[in-house]
């Protein structure tokens, strides 16, 4: 990952329904060091603290999933997949919200956003 990968990733995500604040929550991975990036006007961070990657989003979608597949036997790879890709089927708005919300997020919306 690079910082023009990032940068050409949040340009893709800006135009898909412009019209719509998108807020992301993003770590301190070198690539999202935006100081020498434009971010589109209608995307806006919320940075986790450094080495708190249990607030990752991310991490709490991928635990989801571990948990469901760790230390179970699997017949064979194929089956493994089948059952990976069942879950990530599965993985519609509600869930991950569900998955995924966090009070401090919230929070932190509200008072870096809130007009």
């Amino acid at each position: 990952m690079s910082n023009d990968i990032f940068e050409g990733f949040l340009n893709d995500f800006s135009k898909q329904n412009p019209k719509e604040l998108k807020i992301l929550i993003i770590d301190n991975a070198g690539f999202h060091a935006s100081k020498n990036m434009t971010i589109p006007e209608n995307i806006k961070f919320i940075r986790i603290p450094p080495y708190t990657p249990e607030l990752n989003p991310a991490e709490k979608v991928w635990q989801w999933i571990k948990e469901r597949v760790a230390m179970k036997f699997f017949e064979d790879l194929e089956s493994l997949k089948k059952k990976i890709t069942e879950m990530i089927t599965q993985l519609k708005s509600e869930l991950i919200k569900s998955i995924t919300r966090y009070e401090l997020y919230t929070k932190a919306f509200l008072s870096e956003f809130s007009v």
